[in-house]
């Protein structure tokens, strides 16, 4: 009831607020400003709407009050829900603690205990639930009771099965005999819980009754109010309105007088009230209209005063005669002017001469025209000022005098003379010989460059000699060699007399001048020459560069293939020519170890060795960084191409001393002999680049002649480079697995990755033939980075102890960004850092072996494992070692192979083994495949151990087959082979 209260008091308070805040907002608006008729439409709408919002804010106050009344009966109603929910938890307890009593698993037991104190703790939220939502003194207490009662049975319940764990059976059939003093606590709390239901449903229904009624009454009252205060205000409006009606008749009426222009009409005094004000507004309204009419006079009589004004102080001198001659009106300005020279009015006549010279007074005058009407003159006053005097006749016989100060004007022409001497200057000075002739083919403008750069004397060259005559004197200081004037008309003719275009003109002394001719509007035409003799020996080098190689000298692959298909054309006619592709043997590791400089050296030095071993008629390019071609002219058989061959190997593989450096280099050449081998420049290239494949294949620092069976061997392999590039995209490639044992602890301890190829057509392509080619097209790289995704995905899944380790290409190894791939790679499968081990061969610390070193300790700071993979078949330096800590070193297998061996690799295995028990390593032995092996490596005292005998590559889903297989451990008698 009391929050009914409450809402009825914030209703009353809010309706007070707000009828204060339209009161204001209704004083300050009806201000005197306002027009009677807007204030009254005002007062009656604000009449009007205050009791409708008072009425129907209440109303609706009132009906929000009954919808929160219903809320409170609604929230009774989850009260009682809440209420039975917990008779329901009662329940579910004593189920619980019947089925516990029975029963004698401890683990059941245990279920049921905790499953009791779950059901005790909703029954209490229920019951807390329920006695707040429902608002009624009698639902608490009861709620309480049921909690008591239930705290009671509850503790009954604990001393019962606290007391049946130490009873023998005969005890328990008499506790058995207790059990009916659990029965009234259950009766009582099912009984309480009833009356929770009943007292909150009860006192809901009737408090929810009372306040329905009340509101239903409350409204009624509101309506009738409401209506009896619209009429009264519709009562008041009207009679308002009926007194108003004749004084605005009155001011309106003097209104309609003032606006048809009586300015005197007569406007009668009104009293205090608003009707007054309207009156006393209009007389001011008809003083207002008279005082700007006045001003509207007042006003015209001063434009002509400002003309006056305007006139008098313009900057131009005005003077009005009559019709006798005399100064009718002059401003001050023309006053000045009429002062310093009083005969500045006097009208010219045509017996008085032009004077150029000083007159009376100083004054130089200029006359522009004789006729006495509308002449002007210039005149220039003592202190050097000059002025335009204008003359016009006026229709009453006088005249206009109009005096205008032309100082500035004259300024300008002299500066215009000032700019026209520049010109000259830049004429004179230009870099460009300049020569500009008329129609009638004279010359108008000549500068001096035109005259230095065809050595002509500038005194013999005027304006208005013939063009014909400045060609003439270019033919006399001996420009044109053996040329004669009439042979350069004849060639001017050629090139189009008068017409515009560019050419270029070789002067005996060498030089070569660029002449550029355009026509002119007056049918004359501009001529410009200009000294273009380094620009077009720049032009020249620039085309030798552009087909010659810019280290060397030779020429490069454009000049070839030019020379080409010359040799093609001329070999119809005579004997045949060869074709040969050079690569230099080592290059890279020269640029690796000494340097690019002492590589362009080499190649310098290779240049003129092979320019030593051809003829003049043969010839040797560059294609680009070690490669080189040779086109052999006169060639009747192979035998011929055969023996150059033989000598520029032996020559090129000759040292060399660069810089104090011995460098020794081989050379590998590919042979195609015209026409035999191709009829296009392009064929013959190729197939000499398949013979350099085929040489270098075939061990390097020799050479082989083109063979049609190279070609399709090229294409086999250029077909699997194509389907190499395919495969990831089809997902063609696979990982496989082959364990790693650990020989001391005689379990298994990890699998190396292993990539396979399966091709739909050819099966399973071996590693060592698709991973050489993927190194070479660049696709190792992503290739490698699938593999190491892949790997440490499907790792992630195998128990802890089991490590990955996973083979890392050089290439791969040198990109920027390896150690970012292997950290996405970790974080992406979220195996363990150091359950990860790449493995990297030799070849990968020969180049750059800083930035090596710098990548290999940035992936042991992410905990990441590094294997040395096949110790010992390459350059095997004990300074890769030292300068890195390495975690393993893998024994190739073909140690292993022959360990036990009477002349084998065992004192080799021995050694490493040592090598790396002195430095803290790790050795695996790789490629084990009989159980002698196995033995050798055990007396050794390898750790871990590799290959067929353990297990074959075996897919991921094949991984837990072998840890099981392999799980029991491997002894001599019984060995567990993966197959």
């Amino acid at each position: 009831m009391s929050l009914v209260v409450n809402c009825f008091v914030s209703l009353n308070v809010r309706a007070l607020t707000a009828f204060r805040c339209l009161s204001n907002c209704f004083s300050n608006y009806m201000k005197p400003q306002r027009t009677l008729r807007t204030q009254l439409l005002v007062f009656c709408l604000a009449m009007s709407a205050i009791p409708a919002t008072l009425g129907g804010y209440a109303t609706l106050e009132i009906r929000r009050t009954g919808l929160l009344v219903a809320r409170i009966f609604d929230e009774s109603l989850m009260s009682i829900n809440y209420a039975r929910a917990a008779g329901a938890d009662f329940a579910a307890m004593r189920v619980a603690s019947s089925r516990r009593l029975m029963t004698k698993d401890p683990v059941v037991g245990a279920s049921l205990d905790n499953e009791i104190e779950a059901w005790a703790k909703t029954l209490s939220e229920d019951l807390a639930i329920a006695a707040e939502r429902s608002q009624s003194e009698r639902s608490a207490k009861a709620a309480a009771k049921v909690q008591e009662a239930a705290n009671a049975w509850m503790a009954l319940q604990r001393r019962r099965l606290e007391g049946s764990a130490e009873m023998t059976s005969y005890e328990t059939n008499i506790s058995n005999s207790s059990t009916n003093d659990v029965g009234p606590y259950s009766a009582i709390v099912n009984q309480q819980v009833e009356l929770l239901v009943n007292y909150t449903a009860g006192d809901a229904f009737l408090f929810r009754q009372h306040a329905l009624a009340t509101v239903k009454r409350d409204v009624q009252v509101n309506l009738i109010g409401l209506t009896v205060a619209l009429l009264l205000s519709g009562l008041f409006s009207w009679l308002l309105v009926r007194r108003i009606i004749g004084p605005v008749a009155i001011a309106s009426e003097a209104a309609r007088s003032i606006a048809n222009g009586d300015l005197n009409a007569n406007i009668p005094e009104g009293g205090s009230d608003e009707l007054g004000t309207l009156l006393a507004a209009m007389g001011t309204m008809r003083d207002n209209i008279r005082a700007m009419v006045d001003r509207e006079i007042a006003q015209r009589r001063s434009a002509q005063a400002r003309l006056s004004d305007a006139l008098e102080h313009s900057r131009e001198g005005v003077v009005l005669l009559d019709a006798d001659g005399r100064i009718a009106l002059a401003n001050s300005r023309a006053s000045e002017f009429i002062r310093s020279y009083p005969q500045l009015l006097n009208s010219p006549s045509s017996s008085e001469p032009v004077s150029a010279g000083l007159s009376a007074g100083g004054i130089r005058l200029r006359n522009s025209d004789r006729n006495v009407d509308g002449c002007a003159s210039e005149a220039q006053l003592p202190d050097g000022r000059w002025l335009r005097v204008s003359r016009s006749p006026t229709q009453e016989g006088g005249g206009i005098v109009v005096c205008s100060d032309i100082s500035t004007s004259k300024q300008q022409e002299a500066e215009l003379h000032a700019t026209n001497l520049k010109l000259d200057a830049a004429l004179t000075h230009m870099s460009q010989g300049l020569c500009l002739c008329d129609g009638e083919a004279r010359l108008q403008v000549v500068n001096r460059r035109f005259c230095e750069i065809f050595n002509i004397s500038p005194e013999l060259v005027q304006p208005g000699l013939s063009f014909d005559a400045v060609l003439s004197l270019s033919v006399a200081v001996g420009n044109q060699g053996n040329k004669a004037l009439a042979d350069l008309l004849t060639e001017r003719r050629l090139l189009g007399g008068k017409a515009s275009g560019n050419y270029l003109q070789h002067l005996s002394d060498g030089r070569i001048i660029s002449v550029a001719q355009c026509p002119t509007s007056d049918g004359g035409w501009l001529i410009t020459s200009e000294d273009v003799t380094e620009q077009q020996n720049a032009q020249s080098q620039i085309a030798f560069m552009a087909r010659h190689d810019a280290l060397t000298g030779l020429p490069n692959r454009l000049l070839l293939a030019e020379r080409i298909e010359q040799a093609i054309a001329q070999s119809g006619r005579g004997s045949g020519f060869a074709v040969f592709c050079l690569d230099l043997d080592r290059f890279k590791q020269v640029n690796d170890t000494l340097g690019h400089p002492i590589g362009d050296d080499l190649l310098c030095a290779v240049a003129d060795r092979l320019g030593a071993c051809v003829r003049e008629v043969d010839m040797v390019a560059r294609l680009g960084g070690d490669e080189f071609s040779i086109i052999q002219a006169s060639v009747d058989n192979a035998d011929e191409a055969e023996r150059l061959a033989r000598r520029i190997v032996e020559c090129v593989g000759a040292p060399y001393e660069l810089n104090g450096h011995r460098v020794v280099v081989g050379c590998s050449i590919g042979i195609s002999l015209a026409p035999s081998d191709g009829s296009s420049g392009e064929k013959l290239l190729k197939n000499a680049d398949v013979a350099l494949y085929r040489a270098k294949t075939d061990g390097r620092g020799t050479w082989r002649l083109f063979e049609p069976e190279m070609d399709e061997h090229l294409q086999k392999r250029r077909a699997l480079e194509l389907d190499l590039r395919e495969a990831m995209n089809k997902d063609e490639f696979a990982l496989y697995y082959q364990p790693l044992y650990d020989l001391r602890r005689d379990r298994i301890c990890g699998f190396e990755a292993l990539l396979r190829w399966h091709h739909p057509h050819r099966g399973f392509v071996p590693p060592d033939q698709f991973i050489p080619i993927a190194e070479e097209i660049g696709l190792i790289t992503p290739l490698g980075k699938w593999v190491l995704d892949r790997a440490c995905e499907q790792a992630a899944t195998w128990p802890d102890e089991i490590k990955l380790a996973v083979n890392v290409s050089g290439a791969q190894f040198r990109e920027s960004d390896f150690v970012k791939v292997i950290e996405n790679a970790i974080a992406g499968s979220q195996l363990p850092a150091h359950r990860l081990e790449l493995e990297i061969t030799e070849s990968v610390l020969l180049s750059n072996s800083a930035e090596t070193l710098a990548t290999l300790h940035k992936l042991k700071e992410h905990g990441v494992r590094i294997a040395l993979d096949d110790f010992g078949t390459g350059y095997s330096s004990l300074s890769y070692l030292r300068s890195f800590p390495f975690d393993k070193l893998k024994i190739d297998q073909s140690f292993v192979r022959d360990a036990t061996a009477t002349s084998g690799s065992k004192l080799i295995i021995r050694s490493v083994i040592s090598l790396g028990k002195s430095l803290g390593m790790t050795t695996t032995a790789e490629g084990v495949e009989t159980i002698e092996q196995l033995n050798q490596l055990l007396a050794e005292g390898c750790n871990e151990a590799q290959g067929f005998l353990f297990s074959r590559p075996v897919p991921a889903t094949e991984i837990p087959a072998v840890i099981v297989a392999l799980r029991n451990g491997v002894t001599n008698d019984g060995l567990a082979i993966v197959t």
